[in-house]
C-alpha cells in the first residue's frame, strides 16, 4: 500500500506545484500521446520478453500494492512449523517423515499450516531437501551445495521480470521524444494556420517529452526497484529455510535448528528468542494433548 503512497505523492507534487504557477490541467491531458508512449513501451516488452516473464511481471505488480507475506508474523508462523516438523521426525523415524514430505497436504504437521501449503515454491525446496536426508547417504555439505544452486536458479528467474520492466522504464525518455517528434510534425503541417492551433500542437509536443521523462522516473522506474525489495524479501525468507533444513541434515536439535533460522531472519521482522520460545512451547503443549 505504501507505493500507492508514493505515486500519489509524485503526482500530487508534480500536479501542485504546476497549479501554483497557473498552469491549465487540460492541457496536459494529451491521450494520443500516452497512448503512444506507453503503446510502444508495451510492444517492446512483449518484443523482448517471453510469456512466462510477462505474467511475472504482473503479478509483480500487483505483489507491491498488496502487504508483504514477509512479515514477522509469518517467520515466527514458520519457526514453529519447523520446531513442529522435527520433532515430529525425531520421534516418529525418517519412514514415516518420508509419507509427509510426499504427501504434504495430509501430514499432520503441514497441514495446519496453509499459507505454506500455498508458497509451492517453498514447499517443493524444504521437502525435496529434506527428501534426500530421508534417503541416507548424502553428506551435509553436499545437501548444501545442492540448495545454492536451486536458490540461484530461483532468483535468476526472480529477477528477470525486474530487469525486463527496468528496460521498458528506461526506454521511455526515448520513447517520448517519438512522441514529441511526432507532434512537432502536425505542427508543422499545421503552420499558417491559426496561431491557437499552433500552439496547442506545440504544446502536445512538449507534453509527450514530459510523459516519457514521468512515467521513467516517476512510476515504472522505482515499480521496478519495488519489486527489486520484493525479490530481496523473498531470498532472505529462502535463506531462512535453507538454514534451518542445513541444522536439521547436520543433526542438530530441533530448538536449536529453530534458532540458527530466527538468526538468519532480518532483524526488521525477526521475532525475538521468548516469542519463538513461546510459539515452540505451544507447539509442544499441543503435540503432547494430542498424544
Amino acid at each position: 500500500m505504501i507505493s500507492i503512497l508514493g505515486i500519489v505523492i509524485v503526482l500530487g507534487a508534480i500536479v501542485g506545484g504546476y497549479l501554483i504557477e497557473h498552469g491549465k490541467l487540460l492541457v496536459l491531458l494529451q491521450p494520443a500521446e500516452l497512448i503512444i508512449i506507453l503503446g510502444a513501451a508495451v510492444g517492446t516488452l512483449v518484443v523482448a520478453n517471453p510469456l512466462p516473464t510477462l505474467l511475472r511481471i504482473g503479478k509483480g505488480i500487483a505483489a507491491i500494492f498488496s502487504a508483504s507475506p514477509f512479515d514477522k508474523a509469518y517467520y515466527t508462523e514458520n519457526l514453529k512449523m519447523l520446531y513442529e516438523l522435527f520433532n515430529y521426525a525425531r520421534k516418529n523415524g525418517t519412514a514415516k517423515l518420508e509419507e509427509d514430505l510426499d504427501n504434504p497436504a495430509k501430514s499432520p504437521v503441514f497441514s495446519k499450516y496453509p499459507k505454506f501449503l500455498k508458497s509451492h515454491h517453498a514447499l517443493e525446496f524444504l521437502c525435496d531437501t529434506l527428501r534426500m536426508v530421508v534417503t541416507g547417504g548424502v553428506e551435509p555439505m553436499e545437501i548444501d551445495q545442492m540448495m545454492e544452486v536451486d536458490l540461484e536458479v530461483h532468483h535468476r528467474e526472480s529477477a528477470e521480470p525486474i530487469a525486463a520492466l527496468t528496460t521498458m522504464a528506461d526506454a521511455l525518455p526515448g520513447l517520448g521524444i517519438v512522441a514529441a517528434v511526432l507532434g512537432v510534425v502536425i505542427t508543422m503541417g499545421s503552420l499558417g494556420g491559426p496561431k491557437e492551433e499552433i500552439g496547442n500542437h506545440v504544446a502536445a509536443a512538449l507534453v509527450g517529452t514530459f510523459l516519457g521523462i514521468l512515467l521513467c522516473y516517476g512510476i515504472f522506474g522505482p515499480l521496478a526497484g519495488a519489486m527489486g525489495k520484493q525479490n530481496d524479501a523473498e531470498s532472505y525468507y529462502f535463506g531462512f529455510l535453507r538454514m534451518a533444513a542445513l541444522a536439521f541434515v547436520k543433526g542438530l536439535s530441533p530448538i536449536m535448528a529453530v534458532e540458527l533460522a530466527r538468526r538468519s531472519i532480518p532483524t526488521t521482522v525477526r521475532p525475538t528468542f521468548k516469542e519463538v520460545e513461546a510459539a515452540c512451547r505451544g507447539a509442544k503443549a499441543a503435540a503432547v494433548k494430542a498424544a
